[in-house]
Protein backbone atom coordinates (compact mmCIF):
# COMPACT_ATOMS: atom_id res chain seq x y z
CA UNK A 1 0.00 0.00 0.00
CA UNK A 2 1.26 3.66 -1.22
CA UNK A 3 1.91 5.85 1.76
CA UNK A 4 -0.70 8.08 0.40
CA UNK A 5 -3.40 4.94 0.42
CA UNK A 6 -2.42 4.21 3.61
CA UNK A 7 -2.91 7.89 5.28
CA UNK A 8 -6.17 7.61 3.41
CA UNK A 9 -7.75 4.69 5.25
CA UNK A 10 -6.14 6.53 8.34
CA UNK A 11 -8.35 9.40 7.68
CA UNK A 12 -11.13 7.67 6.98
CA UNK A 13 -11.06 5.00 10.37
CA UNK A 14 -10.55 8.72 11.92
CA UNK A 15 -13.99 10.80 9.85
CA UNK A 16 -16.90 10.65 11.93
CA UNK A 17 -19.05 11.31 9.44
CA UNK A 18 -17.98 8.22 7.41
CA UNK A 19 -21.41 5.95 8.99
CA UNK A 20 -23.07 8.57 6.76
CA UNK A 21 -22.30 6.65 3.53
CA UNK A 22 -24.72 3.95 4.99
CA UNK A 23 -27.92 6.75 4.10
CA UNK A 24 -27.15 6.08 0.29
CA UNK A 25 -27.42 4.10 -2.78
CA UNK A 26 -23.80 3.48 -4.10
CA UNK A 27 -21.40 0.87 -5.60
CA UNK A 28 -17.64 0.52 -6.17
CA UNK A 29 -17.64 3.85 -8.28
CA UNK A 30 -15.93 7.08 -6.79
CA UNK A 31 -18.82 8.88 -7.62
CA UNK A 32 -17.60 12.91 -7.75
CA UNK A 33 -20.39 14.55 -9.22
CA UNK A 34 -22.53 15.09 -6.68
CA UNK A 35 -22.01 18.98 -7.84
CA UNK A 36 -24.35 18.06 -10.60
CA UNK A 37 -26.35 14.89 -9.33
CA UNK A 38 -26.28 14.03 -5.47
CA UNK A 39 -26.38 10.02 -4.51
CA UNK A 40 -29.47 8.30 -4.32
CA UNK A 41 -30.63 8.29 -0.22
CA UNK A 42 -31.54 4.98 0.63
CA UNK A 43 -34.83 5.51 2.50
CA UNK A 44 -35.59 7.75 -0.71
CA UNK A 45 -37.47 4.87 -2.94
CA UNK A 46 -39.57 3.14 -0.42
CA UNK A 47 -41.18 6.78 0.33
CA UNK A 48 -42.02 7.27 -3.19
CA UNK A 49 -43.95 3.72 -3.28
CA UNK A 50 -45.97 4.98 -0.79
CA UNK A 51 -46.61 8.49 -2.27
CA UNK A 52 -47.69 6.83 -4.92
CA UNK A 53 -49.38 3.62 -3.96
CA UNK A 54 -51.01 4.77 -1.03
CA UNK A 55 -51.50 8.63 -1.11
CA UNK A 56 -51.75 8.91 -4.81
CA UNK A 57 -53.47 5.87 -5.67
CA UNK A 58 -55.42 5.20 -2.23
CA UNK A 59 -55.79 8.57 -0.81
CA UNK A 60 -56.03 10.21 -4.04
CA UNK A 61 -57.91 13.99 -3.64
CA UNK A 62 -57.64 13.72 0.02
CA UNK A 63 -54.46 13.31 0.04
CA UNK A 64 -53.82 17.31 0.09
CA UNK A 65 -55.32 17.58 3.46
CA UNK A 66 -54.60 13.78 5.12
CA UNK A 67 -51.02 13.86 3.64
CA UNK A 68 -49.83 17.26 3.88
CA UNK A 69 -48.99 17.90 0.18
CA UNK A 70 -51.11 21.51 0.39
CA UNK A 71 -48.38 22.24 3.38
CA UNK A 72 -45.32 20.88 1.63
CA UNK A 73 -43.74 23.71 -0.02
CA UNK A 74 -43.27 25.70 3.13
CA UNK A 75 -42.67 22.33 5.51
CA UNK A 76 -39.61 21.47 3.20
CA UNK A 77 -38.62 25.11 3.27
CA UNK A 78 -38.39 24.72 7.15
CA UNK A 79 -35.86 21.42 6.37
CA UNK A 80 -33.74 22.78 4.52
CA UNK A 81 -33.57 26.61 6.54
CA UNK A 82 -31.10 25.66 8.94
CA UNK A 83 -28.73 24.03 6.37
CA UNK A 84 -28.39 27.35 4.72
CA UNK A 85 -28.21 29.33 8.21
CA UNK A 86 -32.31 30.87 7.71
CA UNK A 87 -34.67 30.78 10.55
CA UNK A 88 -38.54 28.79 9.81
CA UNK A 89 -40.83 30.81 7.54
CA UNK A 90 -38.53 31.85 5.27
CA UNK A 91 -38.00 29.51 2.42
CA UNK A 92 -40.41 28.06 0.07
CA UNK A 93 -39.94 25.06 -2.24
CA UNK A 94 -41.04 24.85 -5.64
CA UNK A 95 -40.53 25.49 -9.25
CA UNK A 96 -37.11 25.55 -11.12
CA UNK A 97 -34.13 27.33 -9.67
CA UNK A 98 -34.57 29.79 -13.01
CA UNK A 99 -38.08 30.40 -12.24
CA UNK A 100 -37.27 31.23 -8.60
CA UNK A 101 -33.98 33.62 -10.03
CA UNK A 102 -36.24 35.50 -12.35
CA UNK A 103 -38.76 35.91 -9.12
CA UNK A 104 -36.12 37.08 -7.23
CA UNK A 105 -34.72 39.53 -9.43
CA UNK A 106 -37.66 41.24 -10.48
CA UNK A 107 -39.04 41.45 -6.90
CA UNK A 108 -35.88 42.96 -5.48
CA UNK A 109 -35.43 45.78 -8.52
CA UNK A 110 -39.14 46.51 -7.78
CA UNK A 111 -38.53 46.65 -4.19
CA UNK A 112 -35.47 49.26 -4.76
CA UNK A 113 -37.58 52.07 -5.30
CA UNK A 114 -37.58 54.76 -7.91
CA UNK A 115 -34.24 56.14 -9.69
CA UNK A 116 -32.72 52.46 -9.32
CA UNK A 117 -32.70 51.41 -12.90
CA UNK A 118 -29.82 48.98 -12.93
CA UNK A 119 -28.93 45.44 -12.38
CA UNK A 120 -25.96 43.75 -11.54
CA UNK A 121 -24.99 40.25 -12.65
CA UNK A 122 -21.87 38.09 -12.01
CA UNK A 123 -20.15 38.08 -15.12
CA UNK A 124 -18.86 34.37 -14.70
CA UNK A 125 -22.56 33.53 -13.77
CA UNK A 126 -23.99 29.96 -14.95
CA UNK A 127 -25.30 31.00 -18.53
CA UNK A 128 -29.12 30.86 -17.22
CA UNK A 129 -28.99 32.96 -14.72
CA UNK A 130 -27.69 35.73 -17.25
CA UNK A 131 -30.34 34.55 -19.31
CA UNK A 132 -32.60 35.37 -16.49
CA UNK A 133 -31.70 38.49 -15.58
CA UNK A 134 -31.44 39.83 -19.31
CA UNK A 135 -35.38 39.61 -19.36
CA UNK A 136 -35.61 40.71 -15.77
CA UNK A 137 -34.05 44.12 -16.79
CA UNK A 138 -36.37 43.99 -20.16
CA UNK A 139 -39.20 43.58 -17.77
CA UNK A 140 -38.25 46.23 -15.52
CA UNK A 141 -36.77 48.85 -17.79
CA UNK A 142 -33.48 48.53 -16.20
CA UNK A 143 -29.81 48.29 -17.43
CA UNK A 144 -28.00 45.24 -16.86
CA UNK A 145 -24.08 45.46 -16.08
CA UNK A 146 -22.34 42.53 -15.75
CA UNK A 147 -19.36 42.44 -13.99
CA UNK A 148 -17.04 40.22 -12.56
CA UNK A 149 -17.64 39.48 -8.29
CA UNK A 150 -14.39 41.02 -7.13
CA UNK A 151 -15.26 44.42 -8.79
CA UNK A 152 -19.13 44.42 -7.37
CA UNK A 153 -17.59 47.25 -4.88
CA UNK A 154 -16.43 49.49 -7.16
CA UNK A 155 -19.78 48.75 -9.53
CA UNK A 156 -21.95 49.79 -7.55
CA UNK A 157 -23.85 53.17 -7.58
CA UNK A 158 -26.95 55.00 -6.52
CA UNK A 159 -28.52 53.77 -9.64
CA UNK A 160 -27.87 49.72 -8.41
CA UNK A 161 -31.80 48.26 -7.94
CA UNK A 162 -30.48 44.41 -7.44
CA UNK A 163 -27.13 42.85 -7.70
CA UNK A 164 -27.24 39.15 -8.31
CA UNK A 165 -24.19 36.11 -7.54
CA UNK A 166 -22.98 33.04 -7.69
CA UNK A 167 -22.08 31.87 -3.80
CA UNK A 168 -19.65 29.62 -5.55
CA UNK A 169 -18.03 29.62 -9.39
CA UNK A 170 -19.85 26.68 -10.93
CA UNK A 171 -16.57 25.68 -13.05
CA UNK A 172 -13.97 26.94 -10.81
CA UNK A 173 -15.47 26.13 -7.46
CA UNK A 174 -13.70 29.75 -6.15
CA UNK A 175 -16.13 30.86 -3.13
CA UNK A 176 -17.40 34.04 -3.08
CA UNK A 177 -17.46 36.14 0.05
CA UNK A 178 -20.96 36.43 0.46
CA UNK A 179 -20.75 38.64 3.76
CA UNK A 180 -18.57 41.45 2.43
CA UNK A 181 -20.76 41.69 -1.12
CA UNK A 182 -23.86 41.42 1.16
CA UNK A 183 -22.93 44.29 3.15
CA UNK A 184 -21.54 46.52 0.25
CA UNK A 185 -24.24 45.89 -1.69
CA UNK A 186 -26.51 47.09 1.16
CA UNK A 187 -24.30 50.30 1.74
CA UNK A 188 -25.27 50.81 -1.72
CA UNK A 189 -28.68 50.77 -0.71
CA UNK A 190 -29.42 48.33 -3.27
CA UNK A 191 -30.50 44.76 -2.64
CA UNK A 192 -28.41 41.17 -2.72
CA UNK A 193 -30.07 38.19 -4.79
CA UNK A 194 -27.55 34.89 -4.30
CA UNK A 195 -27.94 31.66 -6.04
CA UNK A 196 -26.77 28.69 -3.45
CA UNK A 197 -26.64 26.36 -5.97
CA UNK A 198 -23.07 25.49 -5.32
CA UNK A 199 -22.56 25.98 -2.11
CA UNK A 200 -26.34 24.75 0.14
CA UNK A 201 -25.70 21.55 1.40
CA UNK A 202 -21.75 21.50 1.40
CA UNK A 203 -20.87 24.52 3.39
CA UNK A 204 -22.42 27.14 6.37
CA UNK A 205 -24.37 30.15 4.24
CA UNK A 206 -25.73 32.10 7.07
CA UNK A 207 -28.50 33.93 4.88
CA UNK A 208 -29.70 35.45 8.34
CA UNK A 209 -26.69 36.33 9.97
CA UNK A 210 -25.17 38.23 6.88
CA UNK A 211 -28.80 39.76 6.14
CA UNK A 212 -29.11 38.82 2.79
CA UNK A 213 -32.48 39.63 1.12
CA UNK A 214 -33.11 37.08 -1.16
CA UNK A 215 -31.54 33.97 -2.44
CA UNK A 216 -32.59 30.57 -4.65
CA UNK A 217 -30.80 27.24 -4.79
CA UNK A 218 -31.35 24.00 -6.53
CA UNK A 219 -31.79 20.46 -4.02
CA UNK A 220 -30.80 18.00 -6.50
CA UNK A 221 -26.61 18.58 -6.45
CA UNK A 222 -25.46 18.49 -2.17
CA UNK A 223 -29.08 18.01 -1.08
CA UNK A 224 -29.62 15.13 -3.07
CA UNK A 225 -33.16 15.82 -3.87
CA UNK A 226 -33.49 13.61 -7.01
CA UNK A 227 -33.08 14.70 -10.91
CA UNK A 228 -35.07 17.74 -11.56
CA UNK A 229 -36.16 18.19 -7.95
CA UNK A 230 -37.73 21.30 -6.93
CA UNK A 231 -35.75 24.44 -6.28
CA UNK A 232 -36.46 26.95 -3.33
CA UNK A 233 -36.83 30.90 -2.61
CA UNK A 234 -35.35 32.78 0.51
CA UNK A 235 -37.31 35.44 1.06
CA UNK A 236 -35.99 37.37 4.05
CA UNK A 237 -38.49 38.12 6.43
CA UNK A 238 -38.83 41.91 6.91
CA UNK A 239 -39.39 42.10 3.35
CA UNK A 240 -42.10 39.81 2.70
CA UNK A 241 -44.57 41.75 2.85
CA UNK A 242 -42.69 43.75 0.02
CA UNK A 243 -42.08 40.78 -1.97
CA UNK A 244 -43.87 41.82 -5.55
CA UNK A 245 -43.78 38.31 -7.48
CA UNK A 246 -43.93 38.64 -11.23
CA UNK A 247 -45.28 35.38 -11.48
CA UNK A 248 -48.26 35.43 -9.19
CA UNK A 249 -50.48 32.29 -9.22
CA UNK A 250 -53.58 30.73 -7.24
CA UNK A 251 -50.76 29.22 -4.82
CA UNK A 252 -49.63 32.37 -3.82
CA UNK A 253 -53.25 34.02 -3.24
CA UNK A 254 -54.56 34.99 0.33
CA UNK A 255 -57.58 32.46 -0.81
CA UNK A 256 -56.44 29.94 -3.26
CA UNK A 257 -60.03 28.50 -3.31
CA UNK A 258 -62.07 31.67 -3.16
CA UNK A 259 -61.06 31.71 -6.77
CA UNK A 260 -61.30 35.25 -6.88
CA UNK A 261 -60.57 37.17 -10.52
CA UNK A 262 -58.83 40.09 -8.29
CA UNK A 263 -55.29 38.84 -7.19
CA UNK A 264 -54.17 39.13 -3.71
CA UNK A 265 -51.03 37.94 -2.33
CA UNK A 266 -50.65 36.02 0.49
CA UNK A 267 -48.23 36.71 3.66
CA UNK A 268 -45.29 35.41 4.36
CA UNK A 269 -43.18 32.61 2.33
CA UNK A 270 -46.27 31.59 0.84
CA UNK A 271 -45.92 34.66 -1.80
CA UNK A 272 -43.04 32.67 -3.39
CA UNK A 273 -45.56 29.73 -4.23
CA UNK A 274 -47.00 29.84 -7.88
CA UNK A 275 -49.07 27.10 -9.18
CA UNK A 276 -49.54 23.35 -8.00
CA UNK A 277 -46.32 21.95 -6.86
CA UNK A 278 -44.48 18.90 -8.26
CA UNK A 279 -45.92 16.77 -4.97
CA UNK A 280 -43.75 13.30 -6.37
CA UNK A 281 -40.85 15.52 -6.93
CA UNK A 282 -41.66 17.50 -3.77
CA UNK A 283 -42.00 14.51 -1.49
CA UNK A 284 -39.18 12.77 -2.64
CA UNK A 285 -36.90 16.17 -1.73
CA UNK A 286 -38.36 15.62 1.45
CA UNK A 287 -37.41 12.02 2.30
CA UNK A 288 -34.30 13.03 0.84
CA UNK A 289 -33.49 15.48 3.48
CA UNK A 290 -33.81 13.03 6.60
CA UNK A 291 -30.39 11.74 5.60
CA UNK A 292 -29.15 16.04 6.89
CA UNK A 293 -30.77 14.36 10.64
CA UNK A 294 -28.54 14.89 13.04
CA UNK A 295 -25.71 15.93 10.80
CA UNK A 296 -23.61 20.01 11.39
CA UNK A 297 -22.92 21.68 8.55
CA UNK A 298 -19.78 23.07 10.30
CA UNK A 299 -18.78 19.41 10.67
CA UNK A 300 -19.66 19.00 6.93
CA UNK A 301 -17.57 22.07 5.45
CA UNK A 302 -14.47 20.69 7.76
CA UNK A 303 -14.61 17.42 6.11
CA UNK A 304 -14.84 18.90 2.72
CA UNK A 305 -12.12 20.60 3.19
CA UNK A 306 -9.96 17.67 4.30
CA UNK A 307 -11.09 16.15 1.19
CA UNK A 308 -10.13 18.60 -1.16
CA UNK A 309 -6.76 19.49 0.50
CA UNK A 310 -6.01 15.45 0.41
CA UNK A 311 -7.19 15.28 -3.29
CA UNK A 312 -4.90 18.16 -4.44
CA UNK A 313 -2.18 16.28 -3.08
CA UNK A 314 -2.72 12.95 -4.51
CA UNK A 315 -3.23 14.84 -7.79
CA UNK A 316 0.38 16.85 -7.08
CA UNK A 317 1.85 13.15 -6.01
CA UNK A 318 0.38 10.97 -9.50
CA UNK A 319 -0.02 13.24 -12.18
CA UNK A 320 2.90 14.54 -14.14
CA UNK A 321 4.46 17.81 -13.59
CA UNK A 322 2.36 20.21 -15.52
CA UNK A 323 -0.48 17.60 -17.04
CA UNK A 324 -2.67 19.31 -15.23
CA UNK A 325 -3.45 22.89 -13.26
CA UNK A 326 -5.82 23.38 -10.33
CA UNK A 327 -8.01 26.45 -10.83
CA UNK A 328 -9.80 26.02 -7.87
CA UNK A 329 -7.99 28.26 -4.93
CA UNK A 330 -6.05 26.97 -2.69
CA UNK A 331 -6.92 29.08 0.32
CA UNK A 332 -9.85 27.61 2.34
CA UNK A 333 -11.89 30.77 2.60
CA UNK A 334 -11.90 30.81 -1.27
CA UNK A 335 -12.95 27.48 -2.04
CA UNK A 336 -16.58 25.71 -1.98
CA UNK A 337 -16.57 21.74 -1.84
CA UNK A 338 -15.44 20.67 -5.83
CA UNK A 339 -12.10 21.13 -7.59
CA UNK A 340 -11.17 21.91 -11.18
CA UNK A 341 -8.16 20.41 -13.58
CA UNK A 342 -7.58 22.34 -16.61
CA UNK A 343 -6.48 19.63 -18.69
CA UNK A 344 -5.62 20.02 -22.78
CA UNK A 345 -7.79 16.97 -23.57
CA UNK A 346 -9.94 17.14 -20.75
CA UNK A 347 -13.13 15.70 -22.23
CA UNK A 348 -11.27 12.62 -23.32
CA UNK A 349 -9.74 11.94 -20.09
CA UNK A 350 -12.80 12.36 -18.83
CA UNK A 351 -14.28 9.52 -20.28
CA UNK A 352 -11.82 7.58 -19.66
CA UNK A 353 -11.61 7.80 -15.99
CA UNK A 354 -15.81 7.19 -16.41
CA UNK A 355 -14.75 3.92 -18.23
CA UNK A 356 -12.18 3.16 -15.01
CA UNK A 357 -14.65 4.14 -12.50
CA UNK A 358 -14.34 7.79 -11.51
CA UNK A 359 -17.27 10.12 -12.41
CA UNK A 360 -16.77 13.60 -12.63
CA UNK A 361 -17.64 16.18 -15.18
CA UNK A 362 -16.32 17.94 -17.98
CA UNK A 363 -16.85 21.29 -18.46
CA UNK A 364 -15.69 23.29 -22.18
CA UNK A 365 -13.36 23.94 -23.09
CA UNK A 366 -10.82 22.16 -20.58
CA UNK A 367 -11.34 21.71 -17.61
CA UNK A 368 -11.68 18.75 -15.21
CA UNK A 369 -14.38 19.04 -12.19
CA UNK A 370 -14.73 17.08 -9.31
CA UNK A 371 -17.39 17.47 -6.59
CA UNK A 372 -17.35 16.27 -3.26
CA UNK A 373 -20.21 15.29 -1.06
CA UNK A 374 -18.67 14.55 2.20
CA UNK A 375 -21.66 13.24 3.28
CA UNK A 376 -20.71 9.62 1.14
CA UNK A 377 -17.35 10.44 -0.41
CA UNK A 378 -14.09 9.18 1.92
CA UNK A 379 -10.93 9.81 1.80
CA UNK A 380 -9.92 6.37 -0.23
CA UNK A 381 -12.43 7.73 -2.85
CA UNK A 382 -10.17 10.50 -3.31
CA UNK A 383 -6.78 8.93 -3.17
CA UNK A 384 -8.33 6.04 -6.18
CA UNK A 385 -9.60 8.93 -8.20
CA UNK A 386 -6.02 10.97 -8.37
CA UNK A 387 -4.05 7.77 -8.55
CA UNK A 388 -6.23 6.65 -11.82
CA UNK A 389 -6.52 10.33 -12.53
CA UNK A 390 -2.41 10.07 -12.95
CA UNK A 391 -2.58 6.88 -14.59
CA UNK A 392 -4.83 8.08 -17.46
CA UNK A 393 -3.04 11.33 -18.14
CA UNK A 394 0.19 9.83 -18.05
CA UNK A 395 -1.11 7.28 -20.50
Amino acid sequence: MSELASRASELDAADGLAGLRERFVLDDVVYLDGNSLGALPANVPGRVEDVVRRQWGELRIRSWDESGWWTAPERIGDRIAPLVGSAAGQIVVGDSTSVNVFKALVAAVRMAGEGRDEILVDATTFPTDGYIAESAARMTGSTLRPVNPAEVGSALSCRTAAVLLNHVDYRTGRLYDLPSLTAAVHAAGALAVWDLCHSAGALPVGLDEHGVDLAVGCTYKYLNGGPGSPAYLYVRRDLQDRFDSPLPGWNSHAEPFGMRPGYEPASGAVRGRVGTPDILSMLALEAALEVWDGVPVEAVRAKSLALTDFFLECVDAYTPAGRVESVTPAVHADRGSQVALRCDDAGDVMKRLIERGVVGDFRHPDVLRFGFTPLYVGFADVERAARVLGETVAG
